[in-house]
């Protein structure tokens, strides 16, 4: 008895490790699908798990083909290349971290991604860019670092870019049971807990 008492956990320690420590990115469907991503190891970078992005998408998919999506917090790309794999028109994926973006931008090229627009510099500073096309973003998809607490400032310098296209949707991810103030003109659509993350879509009415 004590024998299999000792056998038992020592697997199950080296699927926590696994879990624990993902260093890729499986696209889950769409022209690249089951196409494995290396992925940095970065402070703040949490890919979105593949149950929620399972989900995410199923939301989305009367909507994503020939969309422009816009993921103002890119960190692996596991949402803005999951899009151009399913047929967005385009995705624009910000990143401040100098190693993330760089993964970013030499997985778009293993992939073949002309359509992906792989920008290094803060998400909120580039928001404030006058120069930024207005009306012109189908799907945005808000997932910052959780230490930061950046939800409530980033919809507001979204709102004011003006970017969003009238009834554009938008996903927030966020810790479990985090508040945040959506704007008025967000219509929240769909709304899951999966572990110790929340996750919802709205839609924006303008």
């Amino acid at each position: 008895m004590s024998k299999h008492s000792h056998k038992k956990p020592k697997p199950q320690a080296a699927n926590k490790t696994r879990n624990k420590q993902p260093n890729q990115l499986r696209i889950i469907a769409g022209q690249w699908r089951g196409r494995k991503l290396p992925i940095v190891d970065a402070e703040g970078l949490r890919p979105t798990s593949d149950r929620i992005r399972e989900t995410l998408f199923n939301w989305l998919a009367p909507s994503i083909n020939e969309s422009t999506c816009l993921d103002l917090f890119a960190g692996s790309g596991a949402l803005g290349l999951e899009c151009l794999s399913r047929g967005a028109l385009s995705a624009t994926l910000i990143e401040s971290n100098t190693a993330a973006a760089k993964q970013l931008a030499q997985n778009s090229k293993v992939l073949g991604a002309l359509n992906a627009n792989i920008i290094q510099e803060n998400a909120q500073h580039w928001l404030q860019d006058p120069s930024l096309a207005k009306g012109t973003v189908d799907i945005v998809f808000i997932d910052p670092p959780f230490a930061y607490g950046l939800w409530d400032s980033t919809f507001e310098l979204l709102a004011q870019s003006e970017l969003l296209a009238n009834n554009a949707l938008i996903y927030i991810e966020s810790p479990k049971g985090k508040a945040y103030k959506a704007p008025q003109d967000w219509e929240n659509l769909k709304k899951k807990t999966a572990g110790d993350v929340d996750y919802a879509l709205f839609r924006y009415s303008g």
